[in-house]
């Protein structure tokens, strides 16, 4: 009895011991990378590196432990404490524990035979094949310095009735100097451009916005978005005779180059159950003081009927360091909807609400930026400048961008009340921790 206690207490003194098992790449690494990562780290992609197969990803190593421990990958800003998103790509612990234990072990590759099945990409798409592709006519030529006055492009689509599209993708054709792309809509008989040759970059006309005079955003490519698939039962109307003009900016980076950028439609089989539509909480009427660590901007807008919320999407440029979308109910009741406390200009991600999201009719939406025109700030291009609205990276942008789904039926004249009147503007110094709900310290 005695001998059989001992044996017991042995065996169960024994098990810290244990040494757990290293992971390998392909029984254990290669599924987190297919999951987190590969959609971006593949050739013709935006990361700067494959991460595809074994012999990619073992040269970074070391990074990839950094990297996922300081949570800088992959990339992911909202505040966990507000809101629920599907598309969120923070790591799980345990996921995070494989990764850094796979590279402490020395990063073995392991038994090819434990991979998992190869993702299967289309080679220069990330939605997948499009039924329809709209390129350039003509490339154009970026200098090798200097600052390049935003372009546009009128795509004409050649629609002779309605189309709905499920799926959009903005494709650059030189990723080195293409900061972004934005699409927009232009109804038929619209005098915007009216002199542009088709598929022909020209610089802006003085005076103005010319996306003012769209009749919506379509899409856009931005640092950190992929590809636009709208949700199950949703789909965009592009109508018959309009055309898509798109506005890029290009940033000259010492060496001269040539893009010729192109659009990937993906046509929906007939009319959906809802209308998708992106709209923006925006004002250009704000001035940033010099010297200044934390000025807030202010835009509202109220919707005049229910509408479905489908992602929230912040946008500044390199001064912008918090944002806050935020809904106060007809009943007064206040929701804050998504916290970004450390904006990152090199990220611009769309953060896909989970759920059903119904936002009632009187539903005002307000969205609050935060600047930063100090010398604390390490992309800041001048801190002793006033800085307004502008397209450039060096001028700010203020603006929050909705997208949402409606019924077929509704009028668009009611979508927004007081559509013209809805923004306000309200610069202010504001304590640098209040302005992002003191959520730093939870990142």
């Amino acid at each position: 009895m005695r001998h059989s206690a001992i044996v017991i207490f042995l065996g169960i003194a024994c098990l810290p011991c244990a040494k757990s098992e290293t992971p390998t790449f392909h029984r254990d690494v290669e599924r987190i990378l297919q999951a987190r990562c590969q959609t971006c780290h593949r050739p013709g992609e935006a990361a700067p590196m494959s991460l595809l197969s074994y012999a990619d990803a073992r040269p970074w190593a070391k990074s990839i432990k950094t990297a996922v421990l300081s949570r800088k990958m992959p990339p992911w800003f909202a505040d966990r404490e507000v809101g629920h998103f599907g598309n969120d790509r923070t790591l799980p612990k345990n996921e995070i524990d494989t990764l850094v234990n796979w590279v402490d072990g020395g990063a073995p590759e392991g038994n090819a035979k434990d991979a998992p099945k190869p993702l299967e990409f289309v080679q220069g798409w990330g939605v997948g094949t499009p039924d329809a592709v709209y390129e350039m006519a003509q490339p154009f030529e970026v200098p090798a310095n200097g600052v390049v006055d935003y372009q546009w492009v009128v795509i004409p689509l050649g629609f002779k009735q309605d189309r709905w599209i499920r799926a959009i993708e903005l494709r650059p054709g030189n990723r080195q100097v293409v900061h972004h792309i934005g699409a927009f809509l232009r109804m038929g008989g619209s005098k915007w451009l009216a002199d542009a040759p088709p598929g022909v970059a020209v610089p802006k006309a003085p005076g103005g916005s010319e996306a003012g005079m769209s009749n919506g955003i379509v899409g856009e490519y931005v640092p950190g978005l992929v590809g636009k698939t709208f949700p199950e039962g949703t789909a965009m109307l592009l109508p018959a005779g309009s055309d898509i003009v798109l506005q890029l900016h290009y940033t000259p980076n010492g060496k001269a180059a040539s893009d010729r950028s192109k659009i990937g439609l993906y046509f929906a089989p007939g009319p959906p159950k809802q209308r998708f539509l992106t709209l923006g909480v925006a004002t250009l009427d704000f001035t940033i003081p010099p010297n200044t660590p934390a000025t807030q901007v202010v835009a509202k807008t109220t919707f005049g009927s229910d509408v479905r919320l489908l992602y929230l999407q912040p946008h500044m440029h390199l001064r912008g360091k918090s944002f806050e979308f935020k809904a106060t109910y007809p009943d007064g009741r206040e929701e804050a909807l998504l916290r970004v406390p450390q904006y990152d200009f090199n990220w611009q991600l769309r953060y896909e609400l989970a759920g059903n999201k119904v936002l009632p009719a009187g539903t005002t939406i307000t969205a609050t930026a935060v600047f930063d025109n100090s010398a604390n700030n390490p992309r800041n291009p001048n801190p002793n400048v006033e800085v307004r609205n502008g397209e450039q990276s060096s001028d700010e942008m203020m603006v929050g961008i909705i997208h949402v789904a409606i019924p077929l039926d509704l009028d668009m004249r009611r979508l927004l009340r007081r559509a013209a009147a809805v923004y306000e503007s309200s610069p202010k110094n504001v304590d640098s921790k209040a302005s992002s709900g003191g959520a730093q310290d939870r990142q």
